[in-house]
């Protein structure tokens, strides 16, 4: 988002309708390019009294660039954080499982960290406010709407989030490539935060002392790997499911 920007912008039909339904109140104004078929969202904005703008082809072409828009962008109020503190005052069967982000830089793990979550529902993101990635548009992308349903909090220090959510009853665990428990068989205790490392360094060593337990992905080819994305779904999946079951 370039300095001086006072929103964000979702692109395409899927991400226009999720925040239309969810949020609505986050919505500045819709860019609908003229000649596209966009009943629907019309019927939505004009109950929620948003303002529709209907540009020409070219000028859309100039604001979404090279960005599959589906003629449709909506202009919404920069992605709002959740206080960690606000997201464990609950009772201790309904606090989610939390995911702490441990220097993330790609918006694109973490768009598609918050698309897999939010499908499963029940699951919240810490992030570190410093050498991490932010929710920008980028992440909101591939997010596909899906940051409407997961909480995510930045922090100063993710070594104090991770305590702060110990004292509130949290097992820590962390996901690890090699030499940790089998994900599928290991015994777990809920509520349960997991602490996601960068793909190329993994979980700091500051962080590791806060772990309960390591986590591992069971594979048959032990030389790959998953991109981050993909092993916080498979993750965030058997965590679900162990939860849900018990």
């Amino acid at each position: 988002m370039a300095s001086g920007v006072k929103f964000n912008r979702l692109y395409g039909r899927n991400s226009c309708i999720g925040r239309l339904k969810e949020n609505p109140k986050s919505i500045k104004r819709l860019l609908i390019e003229k000649g596209i078929e966009a009943g629907d969202i019309e019927q939505l904005s004009k109950s929620e009294n948003i303002p529709v703008c209907y540009i020409p082809e070219r000028e859309f072409n100039r604001i979404s660039g090279d960005i599959r828009a589906q003629g449709i962008i909506a202009e919404v109020e920069h992605f709002r954080y959740s206080i960690l503190e606000d997201v464990l005052d609950k009772p201790l069967e309904n606090l989610p499982v939390i995911l702490f982000l441990d220097n993330l830089n790609d918006p694109q793990n973490l768009g598609g960290i918050l698309r897999s979550v939010a499908c499963f529902g029940g699951h919240a993101v810490v992030l570190p406010k410093y050498d991490s990635v932010e929710v920008t548009d980028a992440v909101l992308r591939v997010a596909q709407g899906g940051e409407n349903y997961v909480p995510v909090s930045r922090v100063n220090n993710l070594s104090w989030a991770i305590e702060i959510a110990k004292r509130a009853g949290y097992w820590i665990a962390g996901a690890v490539i090699e030499a940790g428990e089998d994900l599928t068989a290991v015994s777990l205790n809920f509520p349960l935060g997991l602490v996601i490392g960068s793909e190329a360094k993994g979980i700091r060593q500051g962080l590791l002392k806060h772990l309960d337990l390591k986590l591992t992905i069971p594979m048959q080819k032990t030389k790959l790997s998953f991109n981050v994305s993909t092993a916080t779904a498979i993750f965030c999946y058997e965590l679900y499911r162990r939860r849900k079951n018990t």
